[in-house]
């Protein structure tokens, strides 16, 4: 792999991740506030919102390295009207740039909660627009088989959710042993609120694993059908990269799958926090390697129709 597909795996990757990060945690704090108030649900959220942030403007910086010039990547915004790839740099800098505004926002409570709303409801949407744009680059090339199908979206978007989930997951469980370290977690209701939320990412994971499983036999079905240069693609991942493939199906089923029915099960009883957070911990570096090499094989597919 050269320089220009691993900065585009790290940015894509970063990118999905942080979006779904995003996501899911206002949805967390939607409901959190409702169970146990806007005070109990500030104290995991507002830690976690911190680790979204960094992971997105390092992936941004990333993305630069595949540019011939990273100088003149500014002009690569100039085409917004025609180009998916400008529409994904804006959406890029527009979701990085309000999502810093709303963290600044929340952890010094500037502005009403129903203001933070707002800001919030527009870095999501900037977010979902940032995973599109991302995806149409790739699905708009006929001239790819590989690349030219719904799955792109599809597949895209279940990363987006898959990574978002475990990654506040794994958030929450660092927001809630540093909190519990300065005796502030020792709320009943701060472990209430952990574990629910690690019940609910882990049905999440399990379904955008089967989602994932259904998504991938129809993507392989489609290569097999779809001429020569499809079928070459498919070659490339089953003949040449066949144990990277395996490989990524048995760590994402086991984070995405063993794992959250393990994390599941044990958040019904609200037993032993200790191993269900090693679980946690464990489920999300495995899915995220997972995720990394499955990204890796999605630039390696790459087969043209017609010459370079």
């Amino acid at each position: 792999m050269n320089t220009s597909e691993l900065a585009l795996v790290i940015f894509t990757i970063a990118a999905q991740m942080s979006v779904g990060a995003f996501l899911v945690l206002g949805g967390v704090h939607f409901f959190a506030t409702r169970y146990a108030g806007i005070e109990e649900a500030d104290k995991l959220s507002d830690l976690a919102l911190l680790a979204i942030g960094p992971v997105m403007v390092f992936g941004l910086i990333v993305s630069v390295l595949h540019l011939g010039n990273p100088i003149n990547a500014w002009r690569a915004i100039t085409n917004i009207g025609t180009s998916w790839l400008s529409r994904e740099i804006l959406f890029g800098i527009l979701f990085a740039g309000a999502g810093f505004l709303f963290t600044l926002m929340q952890w010094r409570k500037i502005g009403s909660p129903g203001l933070r709303n707002i800001v919030a409801l527009a870095t999501a949407a900037f977010g979902v627009g940032l995973v599109v744009s991302m995806a149409m680059v790739y699905y708009t090339l006929p001239s790819v088989p590989a690349w030219n199908t719904w799955t792109t979206l599809a597949s895209f978007f279940t990363t987006t959710l898959l990574l978002g989930a475990l990654a506040i997951s794994t958030a929450f469980v660092g927001s809630y042993t540093y909190l519990h370290a300065r005796g502030q977690a020792e709320s009943e209701k701060q472990r209430e609120i952990l574990v629910i939320t690690l019940r609910w990412m882990a049905l999440v994971a399990l379904v955008m694993l089967g989602l994932q499983f259904i998504i991938l036999p129809l993507y392989m079905g489609y290569l097999a059908t779809s001429g020569p240069t499809a079928e070459q693609s498919a070659a490339i991942l089953i003949d040449e990269h066949g144990v990277l493939f395996a490989t990524r199906l048995l760590l994402i089923f086991l984070g995405a799958g063993i794992f959250s029915i393990f994390i599941y099960t044990m958040s019904r009883s609200n037993r032993n926090l200790r191993l269900m957070s090693t679980l946690v911990y464990g489920a999300f570096a495995l899915v995220l390697v997972g995720e990394v090499i499955g990204r890796y094989l999605f630039y390696a597919s790459f087969a043209r129709i017609g010459p370079l």
